[in-house]
């Protein structure tokens, strides 16, 4: 080899071994997308006459479970839940022949648990069907479920149950119902597959997920009937969530076992809790609290239970250099933590309160440390007005036992007061900026304020009437709205 090839082939021999050198990443396809397809299911699906206990299901590639516990049920409910397991392509739930009952139609929904290994692509709702008698129960209810003090949708932790009508409203808060649904993000609910038979009709916020009602922050809804399933859904039943009264019997001072002191921190925690200490809600030295609306009160909010002594307090305003006492009332919250001064306030003026250390004290006899607060309240400039067109099926009438309606006005979502509604126009002229919503209470009882539901007394909640006017005021704007409640919201209504 002369010496020029031996130099051709020595590099083209060296351009391989750097081209094989730089390894870069292959291309990769699109992401998949496609969830596992179900090829078999064993025993085959919607068998009757069948005590199918184990169900084995095969899929077209290699899945596992998600949350199965939670999105695997069997209804009606098994007093114990099934095996559910996952190798390869083969889901199994196992059920054991003692729990199943005869003349009785199983659904098995997969929810959302089964889902491919490698995306996490999840399986559509798959319901796997079998009889133990010789037809399926197909018939059908449902319907919407509330918040009955907001009258709006709710769905976090929610559920509907079902249990049979010779139960009485106890059973809800002993033992597990036989059905159970969750509402969609519409807040509505279904049931499928039931039996035609009376049953009783309850939805529970149930915090814990344990399928009971336990009372204390849970919400309760139920039927006022007993109600038997059809064919179609052609009634629609509304569920309406309320939270109980707490039972006053139930917190026994006497029973109360106080924590002992421990030692470094925790001891100087509880130290530290012999001192009185609060919050204010106006207050110069605070740039977002020297200013005051005149429809709010001047509130505390201490740390513990206090005795006040009104006297102790003082409240004076500035009238062209002088100063002038006001009268003022002093209103204690139910826990005594919170205290609420009210005032004919004027607008525009500048107002001084002074407390001594001993306004407030505790059953120690600590006291809390002396303090003088000034602000400003608003001026006719910094208010926008409202004024709310109420249909005639909310202004009150003469009738009987008719009820009272309330229009309840929410500021940026929260609460900002309420007016008994006496005329179709509802006028509101002094009014913080703010984004407004309203909704009107049916006041059955006519004491002025929204009334909560008793399960065990089987009272219902007053109902509540969420409008749909969302409006935005500025200060110095004036707005004209009308009143329209938002579908299927309105049903107690007068005729």
């Amino acid at each position: 080899m002369n010496r020029f090839l031996q130099q051709i082939v020595t590099g083209t021999v060296l351009s391989l071994l750097v081209s094989c050198a730089n390894i870069s990443t292959p291309s990769g396809g699109k992401r998949d997308t496609t969830p596992p397809r179900l090829l078999k299911a064993a025993p085959a699906d919607s068998l009757k006459n069948s005590r199918t206990t184990r169900i084995t299901l095969e899929f077209d590639e290699y899945v596992n479970l998600s949350d199965a516990s939670k999105e695997i049920e069997v209804s009606p409910l098994l007093p114990v839940p099934p095996t559910i397991t996952s190798v390869n392509k083969h889901v199994t739930v196992k059920i054991p022949d003692t729990l199943l009952q005869p003349n009785t139609t199983y659904r098995v929904s997969l929810g959302k648990a089964v889902r491919d290994l490698h995306e996490g692509n999840i399986f559509p709702n798959y319901v796997y069907t079998f009889s133990t008698g010789n037809y399926f129960d197909s018939a059908m209810l449902g319907g919407s479920i509330t918040n009955a003090q907001t009258g709006e949708k709710d769905t976090v932790s929610v559920i509907a149950v079902l249990y049979d009508a010779t139960d009485n409203d106890s059973a809800i808060v002993r033992k597990k119902p036989l059905y159970r649904v969750r509402p969609d993000s519409r807040g509505l609910y279904t049931f499928k597959g039931l039996p035609v038979k009376p049953f009783r009709l309850y939805a529970i916020k149930d915090d814990n997920g344990n399928m009971t009602y336990d009372g204390g922050n849970e919400l309760i809804a139920f039927c006022d009937n007993v109600i038997t399933p059809a064919d179609t859904v052609a009634m629609p039943i509304e569920l309406r969530l309320f939270k109980e009264k707490a039972d006053s019997s139930s917190s026994n001072p006497e029973t109360t076992v106080k924590p002992k002191a421990g030692k470094g921190k925790a001891r100087m925690n509880d130290e530290a809790d012999t001192v009185i200490r609060y919050t204010i809600n106006a207050d110069t030295t605070n740039i977002a609290k020297r200013t005051f609306d005149i429809n709010d009160s001047v509130q505390f909010v201490y740390n513990k239970a206090v005795t006040i002594a009104p006297h102790m307090a003082k409240l004076t305003y500035d009238s062209a250099g002088t100063t002038l006492p006001v009268t003022m009332s002093i209103h204690y919250g139910a826990d005594k933590k919170n205290i609420a001064i009210t005032a004919r306030w004027k607008k525009n003026t500048l107002y001084t309160l002074s407390v001594d250390s001993t306004f407030a004290t505790d059953t120690a006899g600590s006291k809390s440390s002396a303090a003088r607060y000034r602000f400003r309240t608003f001026n006719d400039d910094d208010y926008g007005k409202i004024a709310v067109q109420v249909p005639a099926a909310y202004v009150p009438d003469s009738r009987a036992n008719a009820p009272h309606y309330l229009l309840v006005i929410l500021a940026d979502g929260k609460p900002a007061g309420q007016l008994t509604v006496k005329d179709s126009v509802v006028s509101m002229p002094q009014l913080k900026p703010a984004t407004y919503t309203f909704r009107i209470i049916v006041d059955q009882n006519r004491n002025g304020v929204w009334d909560t539901g008793d399960l065990m007394a089987h009272k219902q909640p007053e109902r509540v009437i969420p409008g749909t006017a969302n409006v935005v005021l500025k200060a110095k704007w004036e707005h004209n709205v009308d009143f329209e409640a938002k579908p299927n919201s309105d049903k107690n209504k007068k005729k």
